[in-house]
């Protein structure tokens, strides 16, 4: 049974720091591609960033790049979201994504990715 868990949301004030993991299992997770996705309220889902399977190639929406970083760890089956200088319009569900992908292609787009998680709140705010 394929799962994907997320951990490490919460509470954070603006300009701190969250780290987002997923866990993965049920499903050979070295050749998948993974995503971090995120939805505000009233908002459609977004997609934050993805990572490549093969050689963990990071991209990132350009309004996100240089505050947050994806990584993956393969020995563990889980993806990491490192989020710093949080503000206020972070505030959102993110979810991680997985999509079968022995290439070196990742996308932002929802319908790709096949696998999901259960989503974890993130709210910045004072």
């Amino acid at each position: 049974q394929v799962q994907l868990v997320e951990s490490g949301g919460g509470l954070v004030q603006p300009g701190g720091s969250l780290r987002l993991s997923c866990a993965g299992s049920g499903f050979t997770w070295d050749i998948y591609a993974l995503a971090w996705f995120r939805q505000a309220p009233g908002k459609e889902r977004e997609g934050v960033s993805c990572i490549t399977s093969s050689e963990r190639r990071a991209y990132y929406v350009e309004s996100l790049e240089g505050r947050f970083t994806i990584s993956r760890d393969n020995a563990k089956k889980m993806v990491y979201l490192q989020m710093n200088n949080l503000k206020p319009e972070d505030t959102a569900v993110y979810y991680c994504a997985a999509e079968r992908s022995s290439g070196n292609s990742c996308r932002f787009a929802q319908s790709w990715y096949s696998y999901w998680g259960q989503g974890i709140q993130v709210t910045v705010s004072t």
